[in-house]
């Protein structure tokens, strides 16, 4: 079984997907950014950015049943190396006794210029 949700986010319905998919013990968390009712807050703040995506990513996951102890792989996104320590230490906030597989990239740019950190988020909810 398939179970997608939607957070009514401005680009779900113009690109065509779900803010997050459980399918069986497994959830994936589309990209999450600081984007809150189509606006991009914390407007050139790496760490408060972070934490606003994950907290819809973990929004998301809660919506499917699932918290962030089922989380068991992150991605973070950055526009600028030089923001790995704060992306790093959200992250971490949320996630160090979790400990998922993480990995951090730097991309060129995301879809709004202002967003300086993308999210993405899967979890097992299968027996550990």
């Amino acid at each position: 079984m398939i179970e997608r949700i939607t957070s009514g986010g401005p680009w779900e319905d113009q690109i065509g997907y779900s803010r997050a998919v459980l399918a069986g013990d497994h959830a994936f968390v589309s990209g999450c950014t600081s984007t809150v009712d189509g606006e991009v807050v914390h407007v050139g703040d790496p760490y408060q950015q972070t934490r606003t995506a994950i907290e819809i990513a973990l929004w998301s996951l809660e919506r499917l049943g699932l918290g962030r102890e089922h989380v068991v792989r992150t991605r973070m996104y950055v526009t600028d190396a030089a923001f790995s320590s704060d992306v790093g230490r959200a992250h971490s906030e949320f996630f160090r006794e979790v400990r998922p597989a993480a990995s951090m990239l730097v991309v060129a740019g995301l879809i709004d210029p202002r967003q300086l950190v993308e999210i993405e988020i899967d979890a097992y909810r299968g027996a550990s």
